[in-house]
């Protein structure tokens, strides 16, 4: 598959490092020259989804940073859609990937309108069924429970 784009961004907690997560970076690599991977700090995550990082981010970001199809990874400070424009523009990114899960939200479409204002594409990549941190969550829990 031919690169498209120079300079490619994604961003998520990647909280328990899984096979969904590297698929995103694998897909979104083919697609970009350089990509770029915000990383949710441990606030962040707490503030926006009420859950505490299993993996701290100092941790977290190191793994991200240390995965083969990631050129650099950075914090991601903020969930809002003004945080993406920003990381946008800040980083010099002509495409953002996300995970196809999210395609036709609200939240996505006026990230997606607010994006191309500034000539910043938006590519939604395939989702990995059946595999989440969320998932794996809940294995966990249920395993604890079942001693």
């Amino acid at each position: 598959m031919m690169k498209n784009y120079r300079r490619g961004y994604t961003a998520g907690v990647y909280d328990m490092f899984h096979i969904g997560h590297l698929n995103i970076f694998k897909n979104a690599k083919k697609l970009c020259d350089e990509l770029i991977v915000g990383v949710s700090t441990d606030e962040v995550v707490e503030q926006n989804k009420n859950k505490k990082p299993i993996i701290p981010f100092s941790e977290r970001i190191q793994i991200v940073e240390a995965i083969k199809y990631v050129d650099r990874a950075i914090p991601q400070n903020s969930y809002t859609i003004e945080g993406k424009i920003e990381a946008a523009k800040i980083n010099d990114i002509d495409v953002m990937f996300v995970g196809d899960d999210w395609k036709n939200t609200e939240k996505w479409n006026t990230i997606e309108n607010e994006l191309k204002k500034i000539n910043v594409d938006v590519v939604y990549l395939p989702h990995t069924d059946g595999i989440s941190s969320t998932l794996l969550r809940e294995k966990i829990h249920e395993k604890n429970n079942h001693k």
